[in-house]
């Protein structure tokens, strides 16, 4: 069973596809279709759901097939929950994760480690190209550290510590980040719902 990616993000579909390794679905990101021309999605929704939302039902009816999308971000508490949707582009449109690492820091540098609570927020909206969309999300909760942290990963990565492990995410390294993460936690949900979609089909 095919499905796509609503991503160009090599290391969020390389991720994502970790995670499904293994699994019956194969898969294909919007890297396979650039022949196609598909338009750039613009992430304008105000909640992480909205753009999940949007990018799957978009790809899902252009390319006739099953689609999975995802939007994520930081949430960190002290910050009422920016970067929030804007995670990404947190330091301007065209951002790298090393200047909005740099923001949060600059942020936070008077906050104490108490207060440096957040949570990594991921919401994926698997959609048919008949317009059924069905959405599911994973939390992981954490902290900010005070400094770039480990070189795996990306993102945040380097700045947000698992409690649990005491270790930032880039410091954990992907073997156990796709197990514990925000993503590995909405995928698993996801894979309950594309199973459901495959019986269905068989049926």
């Amino acid at each position: 069973m095919d499905v796509v990616i609503a991503s160009t993000n090599r290391n969020k579909v390389e991720e994502i596809s970790q995670m499904l390794k293994g699994s019956k679905f194969k898969i294909i990101s919007l890297l396979d279709f650039k022949d196609k021309n598909l338009p750039e999605i613009e992430e304008d929704g105000l909640t992480f759901e909205e753009n999940a939302r949007k990018k799957a039902l978009i790809i899902a009816k252009l390319t006739g097939r099953l689609t999975l999308a995802d939007d994520s971000g930081l949430m960190v508490d002290t910050l009422n929950g920016r970067p929030g949707v804007h995670s990404a582009r947190y330091s301007g449109k065209d951002a790298t994760p090393e200047e909005n690492n740099r923001k949060l820091l600059e942020e936070l540098k008077d906050v104490p480690t108490k207060k440096r609570t957040a949570r990594f927020v991921c919401v994926i909206a698997v959609a048919r190209p008949s317009g059924k969309v069905s959405v599911v999300e994973g939390l992981c909760e954490g902290l900010i550290a005070k400094e770039i942290r480990g070189a795996d990963g990306f993102g945040y990565d380097p700045l947000f510590i698992v409690p649990e492990y005491d270790k930032t995410f880039a410091e954990l390294g992907s073997a156990v980040k796709n197990k514990i993460s925000h993503r590995a936690i909405a995928i698993q949900k996801a894979v309950e719902i594309l199973t459901g979609l495959s019986e269905q089909e068989k049926g």
